[in-house]
């Protein structure tokens, strides 16, 4: 069967508007390409409140839902149902689909499929909270100041086990990062195919002048730890700008000094003029892959980040010993207060902004770019897509 053919699934996990990030973006390349070299895939997702934005990313399309829906909240707050989103996934009817992609970070992996379709995931992680990030979910998580840790330990035990289950499904798996791909191999026991995520480059200005100001960009959760980059610039007095929402905003805008700014979700060209002017751009978090830094080195700026997680595949070390790679910024060993006080304050004294080149960053973000994202998206389903032809009737 030609692939061209083909009717096509696109699984995504939601589309919200208080959380249109980096796995939504990439979402919709994977829809741009399928839609622009295959056929226009059917759209399906646990809940969403975008249909009627001026914004939708998908125009006038229609996003097909599960009961959640429909459910109390379920458009503003899906994660309140997270015992039943396993449940909820499963429900979907893809059985007139040849080729299912799906796009998950917690669920659209677990569609139900048969022995005659091919389904292809695109994993940005295995689900978190169930896995390494379990007890940083729960020392965040109310339940457990309400007293009800034990019911909520358990309940991410139970994910656990669907994660697992569910993973084994696809018939092929892409991973994100070298990171996201261990993770994969730890969790599931799995093989995965790397395909970075793609990044807009052709958005960001690299030659602007600098001002002297730091930058950090991320929605804001808990496992960003932006708390630990607002405890350290309290303390180096430095100029700080935020930009960003979530549940942590309230509590950052509290701890933060006067010399800290918050800018809430900005607009995007607002980002990118923040972006092509900032000293340097600063991270704490453990990324699956990390968009924001890359976008950050599109528009010139080196790279202050913590040398754990997905940051390792873009972000190369200025005090990296190896001749034959090109610098992006500086890695701190260790997620805490005193690492980025000292890197921060290495680079402010040793001036340490002069040895980045805002072309040569520019330059190295293209190997990002969703050019090169949908040339080995396109390889990688083709082959995927002939192996399984060959296999179908054996």
């Amino acid at each position: 069967m030609n692939i061209n053919n083909t009717k096509i699934a696109l699984v995504h996990d939601w589309y919200l508007k208080k959380s249109i990030g980096g796995a939504e973006k990439v979402t919709l390349v994977i829809d741009e390409f399928l839609s622009n070299n295959y056929s226009v895939p059917d759209l399906f997702s646990l809940t969403e409140n975008i249909s009627f934005e001026n914004k939708n990313i998908f125009g006038d399309r229609r996003i097909n839902t599960s009961f959640i829906q429909k459910l109390p909240f379920g458009t503003n707050n899906v994660q309140q149902y997270l015992p039943i989103i396993p449940f909820a996934i499963e429900q979907f009817d893809l059985s007139r689909y040849e080729l299912i992609i799906s796009s998950s970070h917690i669920s659209a992996k677990g569609v139900l499929t048969s022995p005659d379709q091919l389904h292809i995931s695109y994993v940005h992680t295995p689900m978190r909270y169930a896995w390494d990030q379990m007890n940083t979910y729960i020392n965040k998580s109310s339940l457990k100041k309400y007293g009800f840790e034990l019911p909520l330990r358990y309940l991410l035990f139970k994910l656990r086990e669907w994660d697992f289950i569910s993973g084994q499904r696809p018939d092929y798996l892409i991973a994100n990062s070298n990171f996201t791909s261990k993770r994969i191999k730890k969790y599931w026991g799995l093989n995965s195919q790397v395909i970075h995520p793609p990044v807009n480059i052709k958005r960001f200005k690299f030659n602007l002048e600098r001002e002297n100001f730091y930058l950090s960009v991320c929605r804001l959760v808990p496992n960003k730890r932006v708390d630990l980059i607002v405890k350290a610039f309290n303390k180096l007095g430095l100029r700080l700008i935020i930009v960003g929402d979530g549940p942590e905003k309230a509590k950052l805008k509290k701890l933060a000094s006067p010399n800290i700014q918050f800018y809430g979700n900005d607009t995007n060209s607002n980002v990118e003029r923040l972006m092509s002017t900032c000293k340097a751009f600063v991270y704490a978090g453990i990324e699956d892959f990390g968009i924001a830094p890359i976008e950050a080195m599109a528009s010139g700026a080196p790279i202050i980040a913590l040398a754990k997680g997905g940051l390792l595949d873009s972000v190369n070390c200025l005090t990296n010993s190896s001749k034959n790679k090109i610098y992006t910024g500086i890695l701190y060993k260790d997620q805490n207060v005193s690492n980025i006080v000292d890197s921060v304050s290495w680079f402010e004294e040793k001036k340490i902004w002069k040895k980045f080149n805002p072309v040569i960053q520019n330059k190295f973000a293209q190997k990002f770019s969703e050019d090169k994202f949908k040339i080995k998206l396109g390889k990688f389903i083709s082959k995927c897509w002939a192996d399984f032809q060959k296999n179908k009737f054996y």
